[in-house]
């Protein structure tokens, strides 16, 4: 049966259209073979947080909690301060050209609460932490530590992906609840105290623009963004080829598809949270039991 279908394969494989098509096919195959292959290890790792000893013992999810969270705060607070300053830079010519400098900051902080602060953070942690996971993960694998756990009756989905995972996923909201802290003091910084805007006015239109679902969109965002990047990050570093070349794809491959993800959910997201607010908060019922 085998030699019959390889016999047919070569047929085709003359024919130049028909070659091409075949090649598509059997690209679109693999990617769903490796989709499935992602889809199963997310489920390893979903089920194996229902096991908290593997995962605790020995101050696992501790150290990754410091590595993930304590450790990237320096980067966070200069990135959200250095993108508040821009926005007040870029922003303050042409709202001062209409008269409007005042609203400035509740425009400057209103992105950063939504858009700019949650999107920014996640990709500054998926190229400094995403990367490193995938690069421990993946030399574990070449040098075989993986194969070893598992003669151990070892799990290593419970026992590195699920803290790495966890802390991703715990860890990121906090920090970027604080890079949006730092844009917002360097966003008031450069209107009021470079330009002079009324600071009175800059505080009134935050408060105005930004409200409490407006925070609460880009926390939810994070949360995904997270989990997105811990899954991803470990899978391709489960799944590197051999070799120093292997472990170097693997990382780059990592960041790139975690930015294309951040992207991704910060697109469905937008979509859905918007309409959320426009068609369910805003009615007027719901805010009036939320008492907004």
């Amino acid at each position: 049966m085998s030699e019959h279908v390889e016999r047919q394969r070569s047929i085709l494989s003359r024919l130049p259209i028909t070659a091409q098509a075949v090649e598509a096919g059997e690209s679109v195959l693999l990617t769903l073979r490796a989709f499935g292959v992602f889809v199963r290890f997310c489920g390893a790792a979903v089920l194996g947080l229902g096991h908290p000893r593997e995962w605790v013992r020995n101050g696992r999810l501790a150290k990754q909690l410091f590595f993930v969270g304590t450790t990237s705060v320096p980067v966070l607070a200069l990135t959200g301060a250095f993108i508040g300053m821009i926005l007040g830079f870029e922003g303050f010519p042409q709202f001062q050209s209409i008269g409007q400098e005042g609203r400035l900051g509740g425009v400057i902080n209103l992105s950063l609460a939504k858009q700019l602060g949650p999107v920014l953070a996640a990709v500054m942690l998926a190229g400094r932490v995403g990367c490193a996971l995938t690069a421990e993960l993946g030399t574990m694998r070449v040098t075989e530590q993986l194969d070893a756990m598992r003669a151990m009756a070892a799990d290593p989905v419970r026992v590195l992906v699920c803290p790495r995972v966890l802390a991703c996923v715990l860890m990121i909201p906090m920090l970027t609840v604080f890079s949006n802290l730092m844009g917002v003091i360097g966003g008031w910084l450069v209107v009021t105290q470079v330009y002079g805007t009324d600071d009175a006015l800059y505080w009134k239109y935050t408060e105005m623009f930004v409200d409490w679902f407006s925070v609460t969109n880009g926390l939810l965002k994070s949360l995904a963004f997270g989990l997105a990047i811990g899954l991803i990050s470990c899978y391709k570093g489960f799944h590197c080829r051999p070799g120093a070349e292997g472990v170097g794809r693997a990382t780059t491959s990592s960041f790139v598809t975690s930015f294309l993800a951040i992207i991704f959910l910060n697109l469905v997201l937008a979509k859905f949270l918007n309409d959320f607010d426009r068609m369910i908060l805003k009615d007027g019922h719901l805010r009036s039991l939320l008492g907004a």
